[in-house]
C-alpha cells in the first residue's frame, strides 16, 4: 500500500478525539505594578471563574497564529503594536483531566510589553481585566490556570537574569532608573541603584547610549538622566541575577 492509498483508507475517527487550544500568559506594567490580563469566563465550563485569555486554534492557523489572534481579540491591538509584544512559547499542558469537556491539550505562550491597553471582552467572556499579580491567590482560576500562570510567571523572572527581555516592558528609549524598576517589579525585590547601574553597563550589547538625556532632572532635582536603547544582545553574560540566587551562589 503506498501513502495515497493508505490516507484514502485512514480513519482518524478510529482514534480517541483531541483538541488543541491556546492560551496567554500576558504581562505588562502598570503604576509600577507587575499586571496579568484575565478574561472571566461567561459561560461553562467555569462560568464565573478567571481564565487566561485563550481558545481553540482554527483549522487554518498554526499554534502562535492563534496566540497572537487570541491577544489581539482581548487587548485590540493589532498591525505594529501586536508585532512589538514579546511572544513566546512557553509550555504544553495535557493531563487527561484538565478539562471536562474533552481531551484537550493547551500550549500556552508568554507575552510581555509595554502600556498594553485596556481589554475588551469576548464573545465567550463576562469581563476582561488586567489584574495585579499579587491579587490572584483570591481569584478562582478556571482550568489548570493557576499552574500555568505560576510557571509563566518564573519563566519570566528568570529570562530576566540571562536575557535582554526586561527592556520588552519599556519604550524604545529609557533611562537605567527605568530599567532597574522593571527588574524590582517582575522580581518582587528592592535592588541597589549603584550595584544595578553598574552590572547592567558592564554586560556587552545589554544597553547602549543614544547620545541624549531626559529633559528634566529627577523628582529631587539634579543632572538630566541619560537615555538608553536595547543593544544587540540577546543573551547576557554575565548574567544578572535575582538576588536570592546571587545569595546562594556566593
Amino acid at each position: 500500500m503506498n501513502e495515497q492509498e493508505f490516507l484514502a483508507e485512514y480513519d482518524p475517527r478510529a482514534y480517541p478525539a483531541v483538541a488543541v487550544t491556546v492560551d496567554v500568559v500576558a504581562l505588562t506594567i502598570r503604576d509600577g505594578v507587575l499586571h496579568l490580563l484575565l478574561v472571566r469566563r461567561g459561560e461553562p465550563p467555569y462560568e464565573g471563574h478567571w481564565a487566561l485569555p485563550g481558545g481553540f486554534v482554527h483549522p487554518d492557523e498554526d499554534l502562535i497564529t492563534g496566540a497572537r489572534r487570541e491577544l489581539a481579540e482581548e487587548t485590540g491591538l493589532g498591525g505594529d503594536r501586536l508585532g512589538r509584544v514579546h511572544l513566546e512559547q512557553l509550555a504544553s499542558y495535557g493531563a487527561p483531566d484538565r478539562d471536562p469537556r474533552m481531551r484537550i491539550v493547551s500550549v500556552a505562550y508568554l507575552a510581555f510589553a509595554p502600556d498594553l491597553p485596556d481589554p475588551t471582552a469576548g464573545t465567550d467572556a463576562e469581563d476582561a481585566a488586567w489584574l495585579a499579580v499579587t491579587a490572584l491567590p483570591s481569584r478562582p482560576l478556571a482550568f489548570d490556570h493557576g499552574r500555568i500562570i505560576e510557571e509563566g510567571l518564573e519563566r519570566a523572572r528568570s529570562k530576566l537574569e540571562y536575557t535582554p527581555l526586561a527592556t520588552r516592558f519599556l519604550d524604545p528609549e529609557f533611562t537605567i532608573t527605568e530599567l532597574r524598576a522593571v527588574y524590582e517589579t517582575v522580581w518582587g525585590h528592592p535592588l541597589h541603584a549603584g550595584n544595578f547601574h553598574r552590572k547592567v553597563l558592564s554586560v556587552p550589547g545589554f544597553v547602549e547610549s543614544t547620545g541624549t538625556s531626559t529633559e528634566r532632572g529627577g523628582a529631587r532635582g539634579g543632572p538630566r538622566a541619560k537615555l538608553y536603547r536595547a543593544g544587540d544582545a540577546r543573551l547576557l553574560h554575565p548574567a544578572l541575577l535575582r538576588p536570592a540566587r546571587e545569595e546562594t551562589i556566593r
